[in-house]
């Protein structure tokens, strides 16, 4: 994997040969047509993402903002990093469908989608499936999955034992 040390998307973009640029930026370009509202664009992780910011969720299970959608140029494709495909099987349905509708193949791990070209994708789909999450959809399925950990009760202490004489 290529990880590319940027502090915003416009340093990531540059670190990028031109034909390279070119691909993230159309499809980052979608994301951010298609993103809902309350979601935030920064990087981190070598990618371009999109997160809930800590103001809005600071209770994550480690300290940095929950990550919707991630793009990142890796040595010899690109990665289209869609959590909500992961976290709701009716997305990721939605999403194979449609590539199975423009006679394309879908290379996807749990939420990273990964692709060579442009001519790859279904770009319409994949704005749709970036749309069809709300911040407020995406912390219930993250909370369903990641449920906050039951409070043990205080264990009682044994009481001690008589000493024999």
């Amino acid at each position: 994997m290529v990880s590319i040390a940027a502090k915003n998307h416009d340093e990531y973009l540059k670190a990028l040969p031109e034909d390279r640029r070119a691909v993230v930026a159309k499809v980052r370009d979608i994301v951010r047509r298609n993103i809902p509202q309350g979601y935030e664009e920064g990087v981190g992780y070598g990618m371009i993402g999109w997160q809930v910011p800590l103001a809005r969720y600071p209770d994550t299970y480690n300290g940095m903002p929950l990550a919707y959608a991630g793009l990142a140029a890796q040595k010899n494709s690109y990665s289209l990093y869609l959590v909500g495909c992961y976290m709701d099987a009716g997305t990721r349905a939605i999403l194979a469908k449609a590539f199975k509708e423009a006679g394309l193949r879908l290379d996807m791990g749990k939420s990273c989608l990964r692709f060579t070209s442009l001519d790859k994708l279904p770009l319409d789909a994949i704005g749709k499936v970036i749309a069809s999450v709300p911040v407020e959809d995406f912390l219930r399925l993250y909370e369903k999955s990641h449920p906050p950990a039951k409070k043990k009760p205080a264990a009682k202490k044994k009481p001690a034992a008589k000493k024999k004489r």
